[in-house]
């Protein structure tokens, strides 16, 4: 595994008026590591995952995303090299918009199709990465008519089709029936397995959807971290206990974590 650099975070706080909602944390990921991160709702997770999306400035500390400082550099620029799926994206994209154009306009860091270009290569990694996820057979329908499975699938081909170095994932399985979720993350463990594959950070609210091969988790509480660092010293029985304030039992089977209420 590199231990190039791939994001790191010192002393970030975030404030909504004069209450700190997030921080004072650090957090560093280097290439080849793929994190989740878990917490109670109001933990800080969707606060993190916009600093990390360069969506939001902290009130204090730095933020270093893929070498680049947060305040000194051209964010358009710097955003076509992260890949993003999520509510941050998935609710501007246009529902009449044709799936194959809804994964092909993020090769411009867009959303609609309007004049722009592209090439055979970008329509070949478009329709590859549809068929990698499960939806090749959807590419000339709207992404109106998509089931919330279907979406998600789309808008994870979307995320890598600017080939990013970070991958944000907010949530990709969630509101998937059970089977659209153990298919959706067997396809992700497949494509996370390569070593060639992005640097990633997924939030979750449940560690049923913590796709095998993931190395790293952070637990928010409060706004602060609770706990991090390889998974499994991270999700344990313990420290799950201990941060959603009930007694539970995490189970760790062939690669995938589960938890049950004591």
């Amino acid at each position: 595994m590199s231990s190039e650099r791939v994001l790191e975070l010192r002393g970030v706080s975030v404030r909504r008026g004069e209450k700190v909602i997030l921080g004072p944390l650090d957090f560093m990921v280097t290439a080849g590591e793929r994190w989740v991160v878990l917490g109670p709702n109001g933990a800080g997770k969707s606060t993190l995952l916009q600093i990390l999306a360069t969506r939001i400035f902290p009130a204090s500390g730095t933020v270093h995303v893929l070498d680049q400082e947060m305040g000194r550099v051209d964010l358009f620029e710097l955003r076509t090299r992260i890949g993003i799926c999520g509510a941050l994206v998935a609710e501007d994209i246009p529902h009449e918009e044709i799936v194959r154009d809804v994964v092909l306009t993020a090769a411009y860091a867009i959303l609609g199709r309007w004049n722009e270009s592209y090439d055979l290569w970008d329509e070949s990694r478009a329709v590859a990465l549809l068929t990698t996820f499960g939806v090749r057979e959807l590419a000339d329908r709207t992404y109106g008519t998509l089931s919330e499975g279907e979406r998600k699938r789309v808008q994870i081909a979307r995320a890598l089709m600017a080939d990013p170095e970070l991958l944000l994932l907010d949530e990709p399985a969630a509101g998937l029936d059970l089977g659209g979720r153990e298919d959706l993350l067997k396809r992700f463990s497949i494509f996370a397995s390569d070593p060639a594959a992005p640097a990633s950070i997924l939030v979750t609210h449940h560690i049923e959807e913590i796709p095998a091969g993931t190395t790293h988790a952070l637990i928010l509480k409060d706004g602060q971290i609770a706990v991090s660092g390889p998974i499994e010293r991270v999700i344990t029985s313990e420290h799950m206990s201990n941060v959603f304030g009930l007694p539970m039992e995490v189970r760790y089977e062939e690669s995938r974590f589960f938890a049950r209420a004591l």
